[in-house]
């Protein structure tokens, strides 16, 4: 297995002809600083015959430039009112992947600071880096002649002690977003949940975080019971059974925060026996990104090693499975925290398999020093209709609302491009799955989309809490517990396509480089 990311260097000579090629993002002439002096002319030139030089990626040659050959890749605007840094994101992955075709085996990225975007050079290279992501299933089926797509990334920093702090965080960003892409995008078999746990075993080897799988069905019955109901059909296939993989980081010195995370990992959902009919199953092996979201944030602590931060992770790996075992509407459920739950319908399964797993981070968060829980999934396709594609959305229970948590996240967000949305969960969303009958306190949903449901990506969070007995430690509670929920059905990228390793970036933000560089 290879986790090794794109080989990274970097320079302070846009000449070295250690490379074959430049490619240039900044948004035209009139932003390159002094240092670069020797693209100005070229680029003047090519504009005096083509005034589309800023709308269209382009290759010239101009001779000294390593290779000769500098590719063009104009971010446009980005002081607009809509603009944000993801432009220069934008501009890279089109750059690189202009090169490519260019024939460039050791392409050196320039991006010049810009004034309104302090990262804007480590936006554009975690841009580039994102496009020459090759799948998990290409390298270990050795079908090209290298793992990479090309040699090395160059990066151009006018001073060498910056390039190599650059370098030095890239590499661990990436590192963390190619174990995402590689448990989130792979195929069902290649990422089932014995295959996923295989995998993180080996990922974390002798690195700072400790791992623990549960794969005892008998476990998963006694104290995660409604996970263990989307595990029943399942468990009947061995490749195919559920695992529950459990990390831990915990940095030097005394702790001053810690983080719990919980990621929803359906390795692929069928809907259940409410069965995902018309040509919606397709893409559902992608059910499994928050899980491994979770993975890649614990290989970015790994890589970086922040100090008196306390990381407590779950993987709740599960295939929502259809046949003649699986678990139907209308059951009723008793979960971890002794709350009678009303089955409404299996599609709704990632929250089932996340709440017992949540309400024991729970009893442990009583004990720990400022704790923060979390779940992070693609959760709802309600998500995707409210907010659109490319965004995650964050929703915070009262004592996390009350420090403006949601905020911290989208604002950390917004340095590297991996944006978010608030919502806010209201009375209306507990009401929502409050019991219809004497028979259950809870239901678990009602039997529409979420995409059709009034709500839809708000109420599964009032589930969470209600279910996992968070309810108990809300702001009226004498130990209060701060708790959001993360939906990145949106962001976690296209099918068909590469998963973006949302919302990873936004998390080491907020939380690790601050306190590393």
């Amino acid at each position: 297995m290879c986790t090794r990311i794109q080989p990274i260097e970097s320079t302070s000579d846009c000449k070295n002809q250690n490379f074959d090629g430049i490619v240039l993002v900044t948004q035209g002439v009139d932003t390159l600083p002094s240092e670069l002096e020797c693209l100005r002319a070229p680029l003047l030139d090519y504009s005096s015959v083509d005034s589309g030089l800023a709308e269209e990626v382009v290759v010239l040659k101009v001779p000294g430039l390593p290779g000769n050959r500098l590719v063009f890749a104009s971010t446009g605007p980005v002081n607009r009112d809509y603009d944000d840094v993801r432009r220069f994101s934008d501009a890279a992955v089109n750059g690189i992947k202009r090169a490519m075709k260019a024939g460039m085996q050791r392409p050196l990225l320039v991006c010049p600071p810009h004034s309104s975007y302090e990262k804007s050079t480590l936006v554009a290279a975690l841009g580039a880096l994102h496009a020459l992501y090759m799948p998990l299933e290409v390298r270990e089926a050795n079908l090209k002649s290298s793992p990479y797509k090309v040699c090395v990334l160059g990066l151009w920093v006018s001073d060498d002690a910056q390039g190599k702090r650059l370098v030095d965080v890239a590499h661990a960003l990436e590192s963390g977003r190619l174990a995402c892409r590689d448990i989130g995008g792979s195929d069902p078999e290649r990422m089932a949940a014995p295959r996923v746990a295989e995998y993180v075993q080996e990922l974390f080897k002798d690195s700072p975080v400790q791992v623990d799988v549960v794969s005892d069905l008998k476990v998963f019955e006694k104290e995660y019971p409604c996970l263990a109901a989307v595990n029943r059909c399942a468990n009947a296939v061995p490749r195919h059974q559920a695992r529950v993989i459990k990390l831990q980081y915990c940095g030097e010195g005394p702790i001053q925060n810690t983080l719990m995370l919980v990621g929803k990992g359906i390795t692929y959902d069928t809907g259940g026996a409410d069965i995902k009919a018309g040509g919606f199953m397709a893409g559902m092996h992608r059910d499994k990104c928050g899980a491994a979201t979770v993975a890649g944030f614990f290989q970015v602590l790994a890589k970086l090693k922040p100090k008196h931060l306390k990381v407590v992770g779950t993987m709740a790996m599960v295939r929502n499975s259809v046949g003649s075992d699986c678990y139907v509407a209308d059951e009723l459920l008793v979960s971890r925290a002794g709350r009678r739950v009303r089955v409404g319908n299996t599609d709704a399964e990632g929250r089932m398999v996340m709440v017992d797993l949540l309400c024991e981070m729970k009893e442990k968060a009583v004990h720990e020093v400022s704790p923060q829980l979390f779940t992070i999934a693609t959760l709802t396709g309600h998500a995707v209709r409210a907010m659109g594609p490319n965004y995650s959305i964050i929703m915070d229970n009262g004592p996390a609302q009350r420090s403006r948590n949601a905020q911290q996240w989208q604002t950390a967000g917004e340095v590297l491009g991996d944006v978010f949305e608030v919502s806010t969960i209201r009375r209306e969303d507990y009401d929502f799955h409050k019991g219809k009958s004497e028979y259950e306190e809870i239901l678990q949903s009602n039997n529409l989309p979420s995409s059709a449901t009034p709500r839809g990506h708000q109420a599964p969070a009032a589930f969470l809490i209600m279910a996992s007995g968070l309810d108990k430690h809300g702001v009226d509670s004498a130990k209060p517990l701060p708790y959001s929920h993360i939906d990145i059905a949106g962001s976690s990228g296209p099918f068909p396509g590469v998963p973006t390793g949302a919302p990873i970036l936004a998390m080491a933000t907020n939380y690790i480089l601050s306190s590393v560089q």
